[in-house]
């Protein structure tokens, strides 16, 4: 799991015949909340090591963003390459799938750019 390949297949759907069914299985691969980050950096900075996303991604733990890598691998967003064993050192790249969700992770940014304010600032509605 997590081997990028020429084409992009298909993922698991776990709630088949509903018509929201797309929508919420998209959003339980991104739900959570540093799994779009993460995505949006690789998107950003290109494949990178741990300590790099870890710097890029401020504000989260180390654990935090390790189970996190972990989980968006077994789902198929994220590859993990072992570049060195002594040192020991991962690289952390976007798969097909996880590249194809560009157009979503910008739109979330836009959005948030256009809609969401500072905390502690005056939000007009």
């Amino acid at each position: 799991m997590g081997e990028q390949g020429d084409t992009i297949g298909q993922l698991e759907v776990w709630c088949a015949g509903k018509e929201w069914c797309p929508v919420t299985t998209t959003a339980s691969l991104i739900s959570k909340k540093w799994h779009p980050v993460i995505i949006h950096r690789l998107l950003e900075h290109g494949p990178s090591g741990f300590n790099e996303l870890k710097a890029d991604v401020d504000g989260i733990s180390s654990k935090v963003l390790s189970d996190s890598l972990e989980d968006l691998e077994e789902n198929q967003l994220v590859n993990r390459e072992i570049i060195s064993e002594k040192p020991f050192r991962v690289r952390y790249s976007l798969t097909d799938h996880g590249r194809s969700l560009e157009p979503v992770i910008m739109e979330m940014r836009d959005w948030g750019m256009k809609h969401l304010s500072e905390p502690g600032t005056d939000n007009p509605t």
